[in-house]
């Protein structure tokens, strides 16, 4: 066996991801339904290992990506995780926001087709991961929505890169500055996702679709998402190593901390207050002395 070849599926072992390989298919599952399949830095790193190891296995033709349940896809970035690991600690995002980067970069750069499975609810950065897919397939009554703005984030590792070039720039600032609902359907119309199809009928779509892509040339097929993520790639280098950097300066902003600790609260983020003026610093005492 070449030292190339991807392991056995079953000599991987995770805990907040299922990867199922059959016969030419392999799915990959964010698993962790109580919290809607957020990333957190483990999940982030256990979806990287699967995505390098199903680049690498020759016998792999295709990749589903996928969430557990019926609830959510993908919700993004674990919010708890933010509250507990970077309120404290601003430049720990650093490292995590390149954990993201390189995870959703093996993604794109995978070599062979991938489908994203959408079964549930897709969130800020679960729409980039369906976005890094080549194509998506949706339960009809799912939607997509991104929420940065409101609280304490800039959709950026993705979004504001890829959204102008898929649905056009003034649907992408539609989704990225109003932060509404993007029903199913409408995805579909904007060019978002492939199909949105009735749930009962999910499974059966998003294997059809897998059987036509297994039945292609794979060298064809590896080089035409080559071409196809041209204009992708292009933006993304352009940008994403300043992201990294003004994400995580800005993670220790009073926005941050009113965005995120509002969620934790399931109250709603105080918005007139973080717009009202600073107030000025008392000014320093006269010691009194004369020079």
């Amino acid at each position: 066996m070449s030292k190339y070849s991807g392991k056995p599926a079953a000599s991987l072992r995770f805990r907040n991801i299922r990867y199922k390989k059959s016969g030419a298919k392999a799915t990959i599952t964010i698993n962790r339904p109580g919290v809607r399949n957020a990333l957190d830095l483990r999940t982030l790193r256990e979806l990287g290992e699967a995505f390098r190891n199903a680049a690498w296995d020759d016998d792999t033709a295709v990749v589903i990506v996928t969430g557990a349940g019926s609830k959510a896809f993908c919700t993004g970035a674990d919010i708890t995780e933010w509250k507990e690991d970077f309120l404290p600690n601003p430049p720990d995002f650093y490292k995590w926001m390149g954990v993201f980067i390189e995870t959703f970069e093996r993604l794109r750069n995978i070599g062979k087709p991938t489908i994203a499975r959408i079964n549930g609810m897709v969130v800020g950065g679960g729409n980039e991961l369906q976005m890094s897919c080549d194509l998506a397939v949706a339960a009809d009554d799912t939607f997509i929505r991104h929420v940065g703005v409101s609280r304490g984030s800039v959709p950026s590792a993705g979004a504001t890169q890829w959204l102008p070039i898929i649905v056009g720039d003034r649907r992408a600032r539609e989704i990225l500055l109003l932060c509404e609902e993007i029903p199913a359907p409408k995805a579909v119309e904007w060019g978002l996702i492939n199909r949105a199809v009735p749930r009962s009928e999910l499974d059966r779509t998003v294997n059809d679709m897998a059987e036509k892509l297994v039945n292609k040339l794979p060298d064809s097929l590896r080089y035409t998402k080559q071409q196809l993520n041209f204009w992708r790639e292009f933006s993304w280098s352009m940008t994403i190593g300043h992201v990294k950097d003004w994400l995580t300066v800005h993670t220790g902003s009073a926005e941050v901390a009113e965005g995120i600790t509002a969620f934790a609260e399931k109250r709603p983020v105080d918005y007139a207050g973080l717009r009202a003026p600073k107030k000025t610093r008392p000014a320093a005492r006269k010691s009194g002395k004369k020079k």
